[in-house]
């Protein structure tokens, strides 16, 4: 397990390497074709020549990408590869707070949207499927399959509007107006956006839209993955055992079943990201993919490059984590 973990660990080297150049790219041409960010800074002002070219150097901004030949230019990103992994510097942003700062204000509010977008979708998700796998042809298998088509076929920011204009406004307008109803439930949960004075309750509401879409994909895998071991060799010898029913479903079937779930829920940490970008910009939530979002509007590469650099990082470390949890739900599985 050990020369696997440290196999893995340098595997990551190249994807990271390769991340951070192809962002490196693609922020550097749209610099080059929607003009120097700096000047946002000084407004209608017009700054002097060399008052412009001294706070584009010192941003990091004067590299271009791409020079006349069409030749790429890397002397910026070799800089960025030394500020990164010997000094543990991301940058700043065009207010000269380093990057590290704003993703430390950021951070908590992300990881708490993850972790309530996770929990649901894998505590509803497990349970629908085990429910619909164990009931196959039923009403209740007919349900969850229809439900899930129907979540899995909205986009998130369509689900994340009509849910912040259904829910959060015009039924929290509903519960204000109840005096029986707590201010917790109608202003914290229920509420249309971020609220600074419950910072975990109004998170509630965006966590379940961010973990809907994989939620109704653990559904249906969950189901597939229990309706194929229910009829595996080793569930009818435990049966024929004389096992109690609750532990042939919950040891011999459940566990082997949530090997292909496990994965999933792995891998779909990259795309929780990802839909954050679009959902705490939607319930104006101030987390890592607002801050992302935010520094792609201003043009501020060196902050939309350390977030996402640090991003495929937890990203990485939580692939590597789900591999090392394989031997633990199966230990037939070996990595040596």
């Amino acid at each position: 397990m050990g020369r696997y973990v440290i196999r893995r660990l340098l595997q990551f080297i190249p994807t990271v390497l390769g991340t951070m150049l192809l962002l490196h790219y693609l922020t550097s041409l749209a610099i080059q074709f929607s003009g120097n960010p700096v000047r946002a800074l000084f407004g209608d002002r017009t700054p002097p020549p060399a008052l412009l070219q001294a706070i584009t150097e010192r941003l990091g901004y004067g590299d271009p990408c791409l020079d006349q030949r069409g030749n790429p230019c890397l002397g910026l990103f070799f800089n960025r590869l030394g500020d990164i992994f010997l000094r543990f510097d991301f940058g700043t942003n065009l207010r000269l707070r380093p990057v590290t700062e704003l993703v430390a204000d950021a951070i908590p509010f992300t990881l708490k949207l993850l972790v309530i977008a996770i929990v649901f979708q894998a505590v509803v998700g497990i349970a629908a499927g085990v429910w619909a796998g164990l009931r196959s042809g039923s009403i209740a298998d007919n349900a969850v399959k229809i439900s899930t088509v129907f979540v899995i076929s909205v986009p998130i920011f369509v689900l994340g509007l009509l849910v912040r204009e259904f829910v959060g406004v015009k039924f929290g307008n509903v519960l204000r107006d109840q005096a029986w109803v707590p201010e917790l439930i109608s202003t914290g949960i229920f509420s249309s956006g971020f609220k600074a004075d419950y910072p975990f309750a109004s998170l509630i509401i965006p966590g379940m839209v961010l973990g809907a879409v994989s939620l109704a994909t653990t559904a249906r895998l969950t189901r597939t993955s229990i309706m194929e071991n229910i009829r595996a060799d080793y569930v009818r010898t435990a049966r024929a055992k004389g096992l109690a029913n609750k532990r042939v479903i919950g040891v011999h079937t459940l566990r082997n079943s949530l090997i292909p779930v496990i994965t999933f829920l792995g891998v779909d940490i990259g795309s929780a990201m990802a839909g954050a970008v679009v959902t705490e910009t939607i319930f104006n939530v101030p987390g890592i993919g607002r801050l992302v979002t935010l520094s792609a509007r201003t043009g501020e590469s060196s902050v939309v490059i350390g977030v996402v650099t640090m991003l495929v990082l937890v990203v990485l470390l939580a692939n590597l984590l789900v591999d090392i949890l394989y031997a633990v739900l199966d230990p037939r599985i070996r990595y040596e």
